[in-house]
């Protein structure tokens, strides 16, 4: 197979609105906002994969910070790792840790939202579902606080503010890769798809805890079977790579960034021309005349 450099591939994938945007050396916010309404509007095969990839990896977002409130809403959250002897205290304890997760989603928003703008739309999504699937298989491999005392509740409590941060930069940040994708006049329609991917985060929470615990007896499922559900999340986690890992960057970014490039590129050899020719008028002035 031949070798394709890299650069020949993402300028195949990218789409017609990045390309000529950059192309024309858009300088203005008008001027490239100009660019990509006159650039081709994408196809719908290019499309139909980054709204499914987004809508898909935020569903498996969801379903890896709802399967702690579906499992602590029973209660055996509670018992494996908050044991006070009082059900209701490990009960409200373990839905404390829920609330933790929720209380650091805007850090993340701000936090993922700038990397996004810095880095890239698909760098910031590959880093926050890695980042939610591995902390919410966490939660399921932490050893109970009968086996490592306080130090149980504290690992879940910083998993669970990964998933926050993951969360929080998931949501905003698929959307807006979302809309950046769509054609004009469209970006409401494809956008809703995300938010569809909370409740479809939810239901799949709830399928895969009644599955599992449907396909083994109280006591399997008491003792360890409920971290099934915790670890399934690394499946999700590799289908969601695997989808994201196709999708080009998102063509308004691209744009921005080529700017950016033009500018240095303009500014740097505005620099240097002043300097070659001060040097050449010095050496020329200090040559004695012929």
């Amino acid at each position: 197979m031949p070798f394709t450099p890299r650069g020949a591939v993402c300028e195949r994938t990218i789409f017609p609105a990045a390309r000529e945007a950059i192309r024309i050396g858009a300088t203005g916010e008008g001027e490239m906002a100009t660019a990509i309404d006159r650039a081709s509007t994408p196809h719908a095969p290019d499309m139909r994969l980054v709204v499914s990839a987004s809508a898909v990896g935020t569903i498996f977002e969801w379903y890896d910070f709802f399967i702690y409130g579906t499992l602590a809403a029973s209660g055996i959250i509670g018992r494996a790792f908050f044991p006070t002897g009082n059900p209701t205290v490990q009960t409200l304890l373990a839905w404390a840790g829920f609330a933790v997760g929720f209380g650091f989603r805007p850090l993340g928003a701000v936090l993922f939202g700038y990397l996004g703008d810095r880095l890239g739309r698909k760098y910031t999504f590959l880093v926050t579902i890695t980042v939610m699937g591995i902390a919410t298989a966490g939660v399921g491999l932490v050893p109970s606080a009968a086996a490592i005392g306080f130090a149980a509740p504290a690992i879940v409590l910083l998993l669970r503010i990964a998933q926050g941060l993951a969360l929080g930069g998931e949501y905003g940040g698929a959307a807006i890769y979302v809309a950046e994708h769509a054609p004009p006049g469209r970006a409401g329609y494809y956008t809703g798809f995300i938010q569809a991917g909370v409740a479809g985060g939810f239901i799949l929470s709830l399928a895969v805890v009644l599955s599992v615990k449907a396909g083994c007896s109280e006591a399997t499922w008491a003792a360890w079977a409920w971290r099934l559900p915790f670890v399934f999340s690394l499946a999700l986690l590799g289908v969601s790579l695997w989808m994201r890992l196709k999708l080009s960057e998102s063509p308004v970014f691209e744009a921005i960034r080529g700017r950016a490039r033009r500018r240095a590129i303009r500014s740097s050899r505005a620099s240097v021309t002043p300097a070659i020719g001060g040097g050449c008028s010095s050496r020329c002035s200090a040559s004695p005349p012929g």
